[in-house]
């Protein structure tokens, strides 16, 4: 394909979040002309800036997305490493559950300042333009064309050769490919909602250790907390609805910190708790799934448009990131032929977003409760062990998902695989165990292992030599008490 063919090619964008921003790079890095439609105001924009900086851990393949793009060391210097989560029991002791080896680590990262950084970076390619306050209207993904409404209140039409849809989990796009025969889509809210809360600095510094996922598990339960640049923290109390609606007084809410996060108590402040808590009300969290994620070769469907999952593991930015990188490789290895191109990256995408999707889940069951139990720092140990020793053979689940491009759903049957390999390790070693262990108290015992075995076998001595010798036998009478007593 000549490069005026590419130029001569329009993208339409729709949503200026992180994917669709980190997604409009990489298009008019190729040279297409990419408009990027975002509804809301421009945040780099002071009066439209949060109060709140929502924090996200980015992992390896969110990296590997932005170093493709040449972001990758301004961001990283943005974060704050996290080598472990740092479990904090009931009774307030604390233990560390290392990620992976010593330089394995993610990073937080503060959600805006990263939105921030690639607008920013779109917007010096001069063949992009976002367009802020741009509401989507109406959308025709079988023939490219759009209906947008901006600022001035006047619907604008457009037809462009892709439009890939960004505009997140409750995406406008999405809802018009719903109508498209053989679309299947699927979403459920978890009956647990989330809210967030802040550790302030301590006497100008972190007030807990900064190189940590903090986590209080309470098993049906959990609040995190992740390290800022400005030495404060932000936490997220994950709790079912039905709990959040039983706390409706600043001492509800008091009372239940002291029973179950005591220790976050004197870190957050009683007042400042009690503000943020009721500042406003738990948020619901969504899984959505959908296939196919494109139409054609006029439409596409990109990160939480896609394939939006619950927070738990970590990979939400992350697996939409990796959409955007997997989607450049196969534009490069096609050629830019949007017709091949797009079945391709369906076909490689659905069964990882969805797998990534089911491993979130799990992994909220992970955090809440499992960290609790002596047996998963076990196994967590185990597999750390393997791994050394079998780098290549065995690797942990969240090594294969957070420090490789591993595809989420070979990460999940090779995770199978590995835990019936360590079930049977487990089983025979410990059958190995009961058997040396029960040989051990038998010979512990004052008579010999085999004397009960050994009784009736000289019991047949004898009759047998009575029956071949009787002239003998009542000589042999006499011995019969002596053969007994052996």
């Amino acid at each position: 394909m000549e490069l005026s063919d590419i130029q001569r090619k329009k993208i339409a964008v729709i949503g200026g979040g992180l994917v669709g921003s980190l997604n409009a790079c990489f298009l008019a890095k190729r040279n297409f002309q990419v408009d990027v439609y975002e509804a809301r105001e421009d945040l780099r924009v002071a009066k439209f800036a949060r109060g709140r900086s929502i924090n996200l851990a980015l992992s390896y393949r969110g990296r590997q997305a932005l170093h493709a793009i040449g972001l990758e060391d301004q961001i990283v210097a943005q974060g704050i490493p996290m080598r472990a989560r740092m479990i904090h029991s009931l009774s307030g002791k604390k233990s560390a559950v290392p990620y992976g080896t010593k330089s394995q680590y993610i990073l937080s990262i503060s959600r805006e300042n990263l939105n921030k950084e690639l607008l920013t970076a779109v917007e010096k390619y001069p063949n992009a333009k976002v367009h802020f306050g741009h509401r989507l209207l109406k959308c025709n993904p079988e023939e490219g064309r759009i209906t947008v409404l901006g600022s001035d209140k006047v619907p604008k039409d457009a037809t462009y050769d892709l439009i890939v849809g960004c505009d997140g989990a409750y995406s406008t796009v999405r809802t018009h490919l719903m109508k498209k025969p053989r679309f299947d889509y699927s979403q459920q809210y978890i009956p647990h909602g989330y809210m967030e809360l802040t550790i302030p600095p301590k006497n100008g510094d972190y007030a807990m250790e900064p190189n940590y996922l903090h986590i209080w598990p309470r098993n049906t339960f959990m609040m995190i907390a992740l390290p800022n640049m400005n030495k404060s923290f932000t936490c997220t109390l994950f709790m079912p609805f039905e709990e959040f609606e039983k706390l409706l007084s600043s001492s509800d809410v008091l009372n239940f910190f002291q029973k179950y996060f005591p220790d976050s108590i004197p870190l957050i402040g009683e007042q400042a708790l009690v503000q943020d808590f009721f500042l406003l009300p738990a948020q619901p969290m969504i899984s959505v799934k959908c296939s196919s994620f494109h139409i054609k070769s006029h439409c596409v469907l990109m990160g939480d448009a896609a394939h939006a999952i619950v927070p738990f593991f970590g990979q939400g930015m992350n697996a939409g990131f990796e959409d955007c990188l997997v989607f450049d490789e196969l534009m490069d290895k096609f050629n830019n032929d949007l017709s091949v191109c797009l079945p391709e990256y369906s076909r490689l995408r659905i069964p990882d977003d969805h797998a990534i999707s089911d491993l979130s889940m799990y992994n909220y069951i992970e955090m809440r409760a499992h960290v609790n139990s002596r047996w998963f720092i076990f196994q967590k140990t185990m597999e750390r062990f393997l791994h050394a020793i079998m780098p290549s053979t065995f690797i942990p689940l969240y090594t294969m998902v957070a420090f490789s491009r591993i595809r989420y759903h070979e990460a999940v049957l090779r995770w199978h695989w590995q835990k019936k390999v360590i079930n049977k390790g487990l089983f025979f070693f410990g059958t190995l165990i009961a058997i040396g262990s029960t040989y051990l108290l038998m010979c512990s015992m004052s008579l010999r292992p085999l004397h009960y075995v050994r009784r009736p076998w000289d019991w047949l001595t004898y009759f047998q030599k009575t029956t071949c010798f009787p002239a003998n036998s009542m000589e042999s009478l006499k011995e019969i008490p002596s053969v007994i007593s052996r």
